[in-house]
C-alpha cells in the first residue's frame, strides 16, 4: 500500500515512520510512505501557502491551489492539470484522498478496515486556522478527525492514521489473529458503541490545522463544529467563495457562519447535536 503525506514540516516524519510496526512494513515492502514538502507546489516567489480568509476572524488558512495541484501531481503520471482548469479530477479508484480536519468524521477503527483495502492513500496535513473549505469540498474524498481537541497540525494525526491503517495489512503484525480481538475492531464482541462520541478512544482534530470543534453552545447540543473557511483566489476553477464573505456585512456573515456550521455539524458529528448527559 502507498501513503503520500503533504506537509509544510516534511522532517517531522522522520520519527515517527522508522519505528514499530510501520518499519517493520516499511522494510518488508508492505507499505511504501513518501513524504511531500506543500511548499514545493507554491510557484511565488516567498513559497506561499496561506492567506487571510474571507470575512475576517483570527489566523491564516491554507490557500486552494498548492494543496490541489500537490494532489494532483502526486497521482498523476504526467505533468500537473492547468492551474486554471475547471474542477478537478476524481481520483483512481483504491485511492482515497484524506483530509485531516477538527470538521471531519471521527476516526474509529471501521474507517481504519476500510483504508486498509485500498491501494493508496494521500494524506493532507493542514496547519494555522485551518483549510480552504475548497479542499474538503472537491479535492478531499474523506474529511476525518481523531478526536475532539486542538493540535497544532495535522502531522500527528497523519501518523496515527497511518499507523492505524498499516498494523491491518496482512503481514504487517506476523500474526493475523492480533488485529481482530482489539478494542474497536469490527469483528470483536467488546467493540464499543459508537453513539456517543465520549466512548471512542484515542482521538484528535482537523488537519489538525489548529481548526477545533467550536465552544459555541446551540440551545441543548454540546457544540458545533467551526464554520468553513474561504481564501484567495475568490473563484478557484469554478468553485465560488460564498457572496456574503465578499459583502462586509458582518452581521449577515455571522449568520452565515452560524447556519452552515450548524449544517456541517448535522453532516459529520450529529452527535454533537445531542443534549450533553
Amino acid at each position: 500500500m502507498k501513503f503520500d503525506v503533504i506537509t509544510i514540516f516534511p522532517e517531522f516524519f522522520a520519527g515517527p515512520f522508522h519505528y514499530g510496526i510501520v518499519r517493520r512494513a516499511r522494510e518488508a515492502g508492505l507499505i511504501d510512505i513518501r513524504v511531500h514538502d506543500l511548499r514545493q507546489f507554491a510557484h511565488d516567489r516567498h513559497k506561499t501557502v496561506d492567506d487571510r480568509p474571507f470575512g475576517g476572524g483570527e489566523g491564516m488558512v491554507f490557500k486552494p491551489e498548492p494543496m490541489f495541484e500537490a494532489v494532483e501531481t502526486i497521482l498523476s503520471d504526467t505533468a500537473p492539470r492547468n492551474p486554471t482548469a475547471v474542477g478537478s479530477p476524481k481520483p483512481p479508484d483504491g485511492t482515497a484522498v484524506v483530509l485531516l480536519s477538527a470538521s471531519g468524521k471521527i476516526f474509529v477503527q471501521e474507517m481504519a478496515e476500510r483504508f486498509a483495502k485500498l491501494e493508496r492513500m494521500v494524506l493532507l496535513c493542514g496547519r494555522y486556522e485551518g483549510v480552504d473549505e475548497r479542499v474538503a469540498e472537491h479535492l478531499a474524498t474523506d474529511e476525518v478527525s481523531i478526536g475532539d481537541f486542538v493540535l497544532s497540525g495535522g502531522e500527528l494525526a497523519a501518523a496515527m492514521v497511518v499507523d492505524a491503517v498499516t498494523r491491518l495489512l496482512p503481514g504487517a503484525l506476523g500474526n493475523e489473529a492480533s488485529s481482530l480481538h482489539e478494542s474497536f475492531s469490527s469483528s470483536s464482541s467488546l467493540s464499543p458503541s459508537r453513539s456517543s462520541a465520549a466512548q471512542v478512544e484515542s482521538q484528535v482534530p482537523h488537519a489538525q490545522s489548529n481548526a477545533h470543534v467550536s465552544d459555541r453552545s446551540l440551545g441543548g447540543a454540546r457544540a458545533t463544529l467551526e464554520y468553513p473557511h474561504y481564501t484567495r483566489p475568490a473563484d478557484f476553477r469554478g468553485y465560488s467563495v460564498p457572496e456574503v464573505l465578499l459583502s462586509g456585512n458582518h452581521e449577515e456573515i455571522r449568520r452565515w457562519r452560524q447556519r452552515v456550521a450548524l449544517e456541517k455539524t448535522r453532516r459529520n458529528r450529529p452527535d454533537l447535536l445531542s443534549p450533553a448527559k
